[in-house]
């Protein structure tokens, strides 16, 4: 009789595929994490005559964001790896540079297109991994997420046009 380890993943992924997945979740964790204290930092320190619908889109968009990063650090514990949980480890990670300062409101937007924009480049750039991995649930979730990046960057780019 088979003796069942409870500590063994047997997910129908290899630990070397759940392994590259979680790492590219991770990098992935790390720029949504940045881009979520980019936006917080932003909707924060907002000025100027757009201040009050800035405002309140840049906290719509980091309250989605907070809601992310959970079903992101999930989906890496899902597959039996720690997710990245310290500055320094997104930091160490990311992709998506921190600003310093305080912009002005134009430059937060641009600053926010970007940030999204490299969101996007991230999450699709794992696709090549989870599809060797016959990974669906970290497909579906990436297709989420891309969709939220690329809808709100298109938003964010039309205020920017005159």
């Amino acid at each position: 009789m088979m003796k069942n380890n409870s500590t063994e993943i047997n997910i129908g992924i290899n630990a070397k595929d759940r392994q590259k997945v979680a790492h590219g979740l991770s990098v992935f964790l790390a720029d949504s994490y940045t881009l979520y204290l980019m936006t917080h930092n932003f909707h924060w320190n907002v000025t100027g005559p757009q201040f009050n619908s800035l405002h309140n889109m840049f906290m719509t968009q980091y309250t989605e964001q907070w809601n992310a990063l959970d079903m992101i650090a999930e989906r890496i514990r899902a597959l039996g790896h720690p997710a990245p949980a310290t500055y320094k480890e997104f930091n160490k990670l990311a992709t998506i540079k921190e600003v310093e300062g305080v912009p002005k409101a134009k430059e937060m937007i641009q600053h926010l297109v970007n940030a999204n924009e490299g969101a996007a480049r991230t999450a699709r750039s794992l696709f090549s991994v989870v599809d060797a991995a016959n990974d669906q649930p970290t497909a579906d979730l990436l297709t989420q997420r891309l969709e939220v990046h690329e809808k709100t960057a298109w938003m964010l780019r039309s205020l920017l046009e005159d």
